[in-house]
């Protein structure tokens, strides 16, 4: 099982901060290490000192780390041009060696736009926007050393770009789309993602999600050979005793936007035995949601009693 850290610095956290927690995790051997993309705290607490942006900071990451992968979790559409979302994300992967990931989603925080002048659409523009906006980025990483690309859509229009600069991974860095929607989501996945993610449901839910994209990418003709990774979120709270899984979990219950989740909150053997039944059903890849990214006792208490155990 590929195991990676999750992480919401929205929620309060510096850039040194994630750098601290990105390199502990690569040395704790984690796979990964992923991000949210806003711009806003989803509680009342504002997140103090405020947001980093997403692709300023793996940038720097990119630099300062030299085995763990990065990428987004996800970014929203609705943040930035496609054209020069490709060639940002292209040049941190040649910056990081190839080790970067993009997740990529609709958008859905109204209220982290209308503080910062980001125009949100409604909903089925927004699916429609980040379906033109996966089609420009595969495109202009898959096309070919000295020919240009062009996309003449309803909400984009791109004429002769040189689609450069090149990513180091080829045809380009896994593209990763997740949610729980059940008909454009799965499609969307199917027709351009390499990673499709199911976010801090149930295991049933998480069954019901995976079975959607695979009837989807049945219906859709992939390229031999693009395997679908499947991948769950899964939020955990862990601790040695019932008294630290409990402080570890307390801001679950702060009241915020998040729709319902289902964390593992207890001992080291329950995110086991949850990561077990989620390789039963297809997952191959956990992305694990840790509350306080300064709690680095946390990360090796998961590094060195979950780790081994499931092959990570």
């Amino acid at each position: 099982m590929r195991v990676t850290l999750f992480v919401e610095p929205h929620r309060g956290a510096t850039y040194d901060d994630q750098l601290r927690l990105a390199r502990h995790a690569e040395a704790a051997g984690f796979e990964g290490f992923v991000r949210a993309d806003h711009y806003q705290s989803m509680s009342a607490d504002p997140g103090l000192p405020g947001p980093t942006d997403a692709w300023v900071t793996l940038a720097g990451l990119a630099r300062e780390t030299s085995r763990i992968r990065l990428g987004t979790l996800v970014s929203s559409a609705t943040f930035r041009l496609p054209g020069p979302l490709a060639i940002t994300v292209a040049q941190v992967d040649a910056m990081s060696g190839g080790r970067i990931e993009l997740g990529l989603g609709a958008g859905w925080v109204e209220r982290e736009h209308t503080s910062y002048g980001i125009p949100f659409p409604p909903l089925g523009e927004r699916f429609d926007r980040l379906a033109e906006q996966l089609a420009i980025i595969s495109g202009l990483w898959a096309t070919p050393d000295g020919a240009s690309y062009s996309f003449d859509g309803k909400h984009y229009q791109l004429l002769d770009a040189p689609a450069l600069p090149k990513p180091v991974q080829k045809p380009g860095p896994p593209i990763i789309v997740g949610g729980r929607g059940p008909r454009r989501t799965p499609a969307l996945a199917a027709r351009f993602a390499d990673e499709f993610n199911m976010p801090f449901k149930t295991v049933a839910e998480t069954a019901t999600a995976f079975e959607r994209v695979r009837a989807a990418c049945e219906r859709y003709a992939r390229p031999p050979g693009r395997a679908m990774t499947l991948s769950a979120g899964i939020v955990v709270a862990l601790g040695r005793t019932d008294a630290e899984a409990q402080r570890r979990a307390a801001p679950l219950h702060v009241k915020s936007v998040l729709p319902p989740e289902d964390p593992v909150v207890g001992s080291p053997d329950l995110l086991v035995q949850r990561i077990g039944e989620m390789a039963e059903i297809g997952a191959t890849r956990i992305h694990l949601r840790v509350i306080d990214m300064s709690d680095l006792d946390h990360v090796d208490l998961i590094a060195d009693e979950v780790l081994p155990q499931v092959g990570a």
